[in-house]
């Protein structure tokens, strides 16, 4: 038998030192152009379809907060609240809208508890304040992003919007995680509406059915074409005044009439050399974050690993802190004089700092656990255009789908942030934020909110790091992590956001943590007395890291669905 030998002659690049390989199994998606990263990567797809027709940073995040409405509706909202940050590259000037969810003039204690003096109860129900009409505060999120457009946008209203009602139009495929979170909010089946949109036959719309929002398309048609006035007055503003009438909501037409979203001033911290810029009150939770980042400052966390027991100890101790100074005086500017400058003061970092102690966790003052629920289905985007421009922004119907109630006929499903008020506010015994004087409810005001959207300057002043994420209580955690990721570790915006994450509040002892965080860690940490409890996943940053004028996008695998898109 003769045998052939055949000798193959591989191209030599195959095997030689031209081979890609990568350090790191997480990859953001890099373009010198505009870039839009959101939790569901239809949106983020809009944002860029408006990029491209010729509008900014401000054009393509109204486009996006309007089509996650339609994409994640456990989330995006038009009945819901958040805040905005916008960076102007040509003016380097940074902006902040809160558009935060206000409580009605007419809502008040003696319906929702059965007292005015909540506090003398000794068990209080939270039901009407969390699910149904009752629950909801006004709106601020079309106001605010309206406000957003008018002020800085580039597109006609209409050109930013169609996709969006096309979008509504033609609806949505139905993915894996909408069913299930369809499935797993109970109040929507409380609600008729709610129930006619998101159900068929009493079960979650099925995996691969078409969602299709024509009523949510009517209601963007009227604001397109009547702007602010298309959604604060008008039939839109009728049937929610009708409708919460007759279903003992507090929402009426002065309420939507007299709703504006306020211009702030952000706060912010030189962090090892790089500015970092978040929201200011009625958010508490960027008190807590630069907080956080002003204690960090007292120590070398460089030398450290990412991943290790004193990097963990040292994120948990700064963070609690940072949760303990907006648990008391935190609050809606218009209403409560907080003491900004001193809570985020150098001064105070150095104080708190000064007690941590590397060989246990600190204690805390043994007080009864009443405390705000903080909900973890909010969402953030993060958008920068081919020009610099940036918008960071984070918004939330309060829990995931809210008080379960959508007004009939405008698709407009609404928020229960009524929930998020210091109704405890004087009970003896309570120090907690449950009894938090700055949040303490009063009508109009707009309640503490833990959301706060970040932009990043390095130390040369240009634009470094545009991210923010949902999670409750735990969103300073999640930002935390990111930014010190970037910073301290030196790590590119990926492997930053794909760190394993900790969540430690005040005044509860436990520490969350994600289940990757290794088992050494683990053991030095409980050893040092931070009681671990497994936590689900801790925030979905959605991010843009610049570098060199290179954009990297990153969306958090925490959560489904979430995409990059560029131009």
């Amino acid at each position: 038998m003769q045998i052939i030998f055949v000798l193959l002659l591989l191209p030599v690049f195959v095997l030689g030192d031209s081979y890609i390989d990568y350090k790191s199994p997480f990859h953001p998606t890099i373009t010198d152009k505009g870039v839009v990263v959101s939790q569901n990567f239809e949106s983020s797809a809009i944002g860029v379809q408006i990029l491209n027709a010729g509008g900014n940073a401000v054009d393509a995040a109204v486009a996006v907060g309007f089509s996650l409405a339609i994409t994640l509706p456990r989330a995006g909202n038009l009945g819901g609240g958040g805040f905005m940050l916008i960076y102007l590259e040509d003016s380097k000037e940074i902006f902040s809208i809160d558009y935060r969810s206000s409580s009605s003039k007419n809502a008040n204690l003696q319906f929702l508890f059965g007292t005015q003096n909540p506090s003398s109860l000794k068990n209080i129900d939270y039901s009407k304040t969390t699910y149904g009409y009752s629950a909801s505060a006004t709106p601020g999120t079309v106001y605010g992003l309206l406000e957003a457009h008018e002020k800085f946008g580039k597109l006609p209203l209409s050109e930013v919007l169609n996709p969006v009602i096309e979008q509504a139009e033609r609806g949505i495929k139905v993915s894996y995680d909408l069913h299930h979170s369809i499935g797993s909010a109970e109040q929507l089946l409380m609600d008729p509406e709610s129930k006619r949109i998101f159900f068929r036959n009493n079960n979650p719309l099925p995996v691969g059915s078409i969602m299709q929002r024509p009523d949510l398309a009517k209601t963007i048609k009227a604001i397109v074409e009547k702007g602010k006035d298309g959604f604060y007055k008008g039939w839109v503003a009728e049937a929610f005044s009708s409708t919460m009438k007759t279903n003992k909501g507090f929402i009426d037409k002065n309420d939507l009439l007299n709703y504006k979203s306020t211009f702030r001033d952000p706060i912010g911290t030189n962090y090892r050399g790089y500015k970092v810029f978040t929201q200011a009150p009625p958010s508490g939770g960027g008190i807590t974050f630069i907080t956080a980042l002003n204690i960090l400052q007292f120590f070398n966390l460089e030398k450290y690993q990412p991943n290790s027991a004193a990097t963990y100890h040292l994120l948990a101790e700064a963070l609690r802190r940072g949760h303990n100074n907006r648990s008391h005086h935190v609050g809606d500017p218009a209403y409560y004089n907080v003491p900004l400058n001193e809570l985020i003061s150098i001064r105070r970092a150095k104080m708190l700092a000064e007690n941590i102690n590397f060989k246990a966790a600190t204690l805390s003052k043994s007080i009864q656990s009443f405390e705000i629920e903080e909900s973890k289905d909010t969402t953030h985007y993060s958008i920068v255009d081919a020009d610099g421009n940036a918008v960071s922004n984070t918004y939330t119907l309060g829990y995931s789908f809210g008080s379960g109630v959508t007004i009939p006929g405008t698709g407009i499903l609404m928020n229960n942030q009524m929930r998020n008020f210091a109704y405890l506010y004087g009970k003896k015994g309570v120090t907690g934020r449950a009894a938090s004087p700055g949040n303490k409810f009063e009508p109009g005001k707009k309640p503490m909110s833990t959301m706060h959207p970040i932009i990043v300057f390095d130390k040369n002043d240009n634009l470094f790091l545009v991210t923010g994420s949902p999670g409750g209580s735990q969103i300073p955690a999640a930002n935390l992590r990111i930014v010190t990721g970037v910073i301290d570790f030196k790590l590119n915006v990926a492997d930053a956001t794909m760190l394993p994450r900790i969540h430690k509040d005040w005044p509860y002892k436990e520490l969350e943590y994600e289940s990757l965080i290794s088992s050494d860690s683990y053991r030095v940490l409980d050893k040092l007395g931070h009681y671990m409890e497994l936590s689900d996943t801790i925030g979905s940053t959605q991010s843009i890291q610049i570098i060199d004028e290179t954009r990297y996008g990153f969306a958090d695998l925490r959560r489904p669905n979430a995409g990059v898109s560029i131009q």
